[in-house]
């Protein structure tokens, strides 16, 4: 009769853990399979209390689901255990272990605060592809028994049957999570591409694509200025950072110089103390290959959230190569375009001058001619009065002729403007441009200043161009503080006494004019940096600490 019970016993045995396998393929969320795992392992083996620990890539738990201990016993005891003792024993050593007392046994670090009593003990560990996953860890067996060698075999058996479920639901969670990086490259490059000014939108744009499928509590875009700083250009997310805040750190610059991801599981190895301190896992992807002067995406999550993988940090960059060759293919489409127009412009201009204007100038000396046939005096008046009229059309007509070769489009904004400037002083030459925008400069710089620094940027890159012999010019805008500055660096041969150049030296005067500053740092064969700056509408920011 024995021998028949247990054959019973058995056969309910095998159809709990056939259900359990069955049950363990139904779901391909990576989390509910977890979950899965844990509920049906104490329903097989009848334990009370059960937690499946997944191990992170430093060999420490980061992941842990409890089964038997209610959401406030939960917080009661505080932080996930952190792999010591004997969860620490079955990390170093993952091969099935069974206790008759877990407190009594040497490795045991006894229990926090708060934490329910255990004696017997089951653990198994968890393998996926051959490589140890996680531990499934049983307690309490109900009616006060002992685990069984049957437990333990039945616990392996769902342990092999959980790491075939957890590598298949990881798979799924991957090739989704690529899809997604996918689709927001793709949404990236449309906007960017099509786009008529996708310069303005388009970092906010990449920043709130990556926020969404990172699942990051913040995204900063960072860009080097002319004099190498990282600043943020843009971000997204509940910590958003202020444009134009600094953003240090050494491998911030090693992601931009080298086009190489980075990826910590805290955000100490990135930013200061205080920072750190609101923000978990990091991330960081150049946007563009090595040293791109589009910069640099960075992402945390926050603080406690599962840590950045190796899929995550490889799809992140492939977004972030597409961005940056989007940001570059949208920026050469728009000189093409600008090109193309600068000629018609010129066409147009000419075709004013050489053709409309002349016969208007003909047409009006043709209409003084008639005053010596016409002796009437209201005739000579209204001949007197079409001829006015003439030469105003023509003087109009030469404000719209200087108006099309100048490029100034009623309308336009500041920064295309100062883009539009830098381009024409460097046009026809071999010089590097690098030209950066910092803040809101379309928005706080009042017309009076804004005038002023457009003369101060033909000045500054005229004198480049025809006295400096440079071979690469960078020039910064930036509109932070309440100032905004003009930074204007080129490596050409520099010059004894810069400020006895006509030209340089009404930069000065145009600073003082509107309440500004200029330097201008020059010496042979070492280039020239000059620096305006003038006030602006703005009230000054306060700094940010994230």
């Amino acid at each position: 009769m024995d021998r028949a019970e247990d054959l019973l016993v058995i056969q309910e045995h095998l159809e709990g853990l056939l259900e359990a396998v069955v049950s363990l393929a139904e779901d391909l969320s990576l989390e509910a399979v977890l979950d899965r795992v844990v509920h049906s392992a104490c329903d097989l083996l009848d334990a009370r209390y059960g937690a499946l620990g997944v191990i992170g890539e430093d060999g420490q738990l980061n992941h842990f689901i409890t089964v038997g201990i209610e959401e406030e016993g939960v917080r009661r005891i505080g932080d996930l255990p952190t792999g010591q003792g004997v969860l620490g024993l079955l990390i170093r050593e993952p091969r099935p272990l069974r206790l008759h007392d877990l407190g009594q046994h040497m490795a045991s670090a006894g229990f926090p605060e708060g934490h329910p009593a255990m004696s017997s003990f089951l653990g198994v560990p968890i393998r996926v592809r051959e490589k140890v996953f996680g531990n499934l860890y049983l307690t309490e067996k109900v009616g006060g028994q002992d685990f069984t060698d049957e437990d333990e075999d039945l616990a392996v058996a769902l342990a092999a049957a959980a790491g075939l479920a957890i590598q298949n639901a990881r798979l799924f969670e991957d090739k989704t999570r690529r899809q997604r990086w996918l689709e927001a490259g793709m949404s990236v490059n449309e906007h960017l591409i099509t786009a008529p000014f996708p310069q303005a939108g388009g970092l906010e744009l990449i920043a709130e694509q990556a926020l969404t499928v990172s699942a990051a509590a913040l995204v900063v875009g960072a860009s080097p200025g002319p004099d190498g700083i990282l600043r943020c250009t843009t971000s997204a997310g509940a910590l958003a950072v202020p444009a134009g805040q600094r953003v240090p750190g050494p491998v911030m610059t090693a992601v931009l110089q080298t086009g190489q991801g980075f990826r910590a599981r805290t955000s100490a190895a990135v930013f200061d103390a205080d920072t750190a301190a609101k923000i978990g896992p990091v991330m960081i992807v150049a946007l563009g290959y090595k040293a791109t002067p589009n910069g640099i995406l960075i992402m945390a999550r926050p603080e406690g959230a599962d840590p950045f993988s190796e899929a995550e940090l490889e799809s992140a960059t492939v977004f972030g190569t597409q961005a940056g060759l989007a940001l570059d293919l949208s920026r050469a489409n728009r000189r093409q375009e600008e090109l193309a127009l600068s000629v018609d412009r010129e066409r147009i201009a000419r075709d004013l001058h050489d053709r409309v204007i002349q016969r208007l100038f003909a047409m009006g000396l043709g209409l003084q001619t008639l005053r010596r046939f016409i002796g009437v005096t209201e005739a000579q008046q209204r001949i007197t009065t079409m001829t006015m009229e003439l030469d105003e059309t023509i003087r109009e007509l030469r404000d719209t002729i200087y108006s099309l070769q100048s490029g100034r489009i009623d309308g336009g904004s500041l920064t295309d403007l100062i883009a539009h400037t830098v381009r024409e002083g460097t046009a026809g030459t071999s010089i590097a441009l690098d030209l950066q925008f910092t803040g809101p400069v379309d928005r706080v710089v009042p017309a009076e200043v804004a005038d002023h620094l457009l003369a101060v940027l033909a000045e500054g890159v005229s004198n480049t161009a025809r006295h400096s012999g440079a071979d690469t010019l960078s020039i910064g805008v930036s509109a932070l503080d309440g100032t905004v500055e003009v930074l204007i660096v080129d490596d050409g041969r520099g010059f004894d006494r810069p400020e006895r150049i006509s030209g340089l030296s009404n930069l000065h005067h145009r600073a003082a004019a509107v309440g500004g500053t200029c330097t201008i740092d020059s010496t042979p064969g070492h280039g020239t940096r000059i620096r305006w700056t003038a006030p602006t509408t703005e009230r000054p920011a306060t700094e940010a600490t994230a």
